[in-house]
This record gives C-alpha cells, structure tokens and sequence, in this order.
C-alpha cells in the first residue's frame, strides 16, 4: 500500500461499539495520531483507536465523496460494511505499516 494513497477509514472503540469515519492521505500516520491522541476531539473523548475498516481510493475527491455517503448511511449499514470484510472486528492498523 502506498503511504500517500487517499483512503477512507473506520475506527471503533470496540466491536459493536462507537464509530468514527475519517478520510486522509496517510492512513499509517493519521490512525497513529488517533491511537496516540494527539488531538483532542471525538476519537479522544470516546476512545475510539481500533481501525476496523478502510477503503482506497485512486483521488482525494473520489475518498472524500465517499467518507460523506458513509457518514449518511444507516449505523446498520456502517456494521454491515465492516463485518463483511473483518467479522471479528480485529484491529488493522499492524496490516497497514
């Protein structure tokens, strides 16, 4: 994987738990940053560090259109999508370094 390619990402605070989608240009180093709580925010406050889901993507523009669907979508919705591709809910961030 490319460092610099844009993607869309979800992250949790445990399975079936809290949710927050992002997008960025460096996935590694922005889930280090949520890990690590460099800022204060969302992710701080309700502890949510486990990267669940991503999705790459070829342009900015294509990661961010799609990073506000999700964001519309049903919690359902969001559930199913990561339970199609990781059903245990593990913690993906070691498979992107």
């Amino acid at each position: 994987m490319d460092r610099r390619q844009p993607c869309v990402y979800m992250l949790a605070s445990k399975k079936n738990g809290v949710l927050y989608i992002g997008v960025t240009s460096d996935l590694a180093k922005r889930i280090w940053q949520h890990r690590n709580d460099v800022v204060e925010g969302y992710t701080h406050r309700y502890s949510v560090h486990t990267l669940v889901w991503y999705e790459l993507h070829l342009t900015m523009e294509s990661a961010i259109l799609r990073e506000k669907t999700l964001k519309a979508w049903k919690r359902d919705w969001k559930m199913r999508l990561i339970n199609e591709g990781n059903a245990e809910w593990r913690d993906l961030y070691p498979t992107i370094l």
